[in-house]
């Protein structure tokens, strides 16, 4: 069965995407980081929907970007790895 796989670093960037918003709100942040949870579930149904990480140009290597963060994942066979959630402003 498919499944999402999150690594520690990507479990690390969500708490930290959490404990940020949650500065201002509590609630805003549990449902950011849910929505983000939820976005990834959906590259199941479409591992290839993102597009090539242009720094690594890997055919299993994606991101896609979703309400200013980058998702980056390594799709191979039934199974999605999260290897990083990372603030767009902060890749420049």
């Amino acid at each position: 069965m498919a499944q999402v796989r999150w690594s520690l670093t990507a479990g690390n960037d969500l708490q930290d995407i959490e404990n940020f918003i949650a500065r201002d709100s509590v609630l805003h942040a549990i449902a950011c980081v849910d929505r983000i949870v939820e976005s990834a579930e959906t590259l199941l149904k479409s591992p290839q929907i993102g597009r090539i990480v242009p720094e690594f140009n890997r055919p299993d290597l994606r991101e896609v970007i979703f309400r200013g963060y980058r998702i980056v994942y390594l799709s191979r066979d039934n199974e999605i790895t999260i290897l990083r959630v990372v603030q767009v402003r902060e890749i420049s």
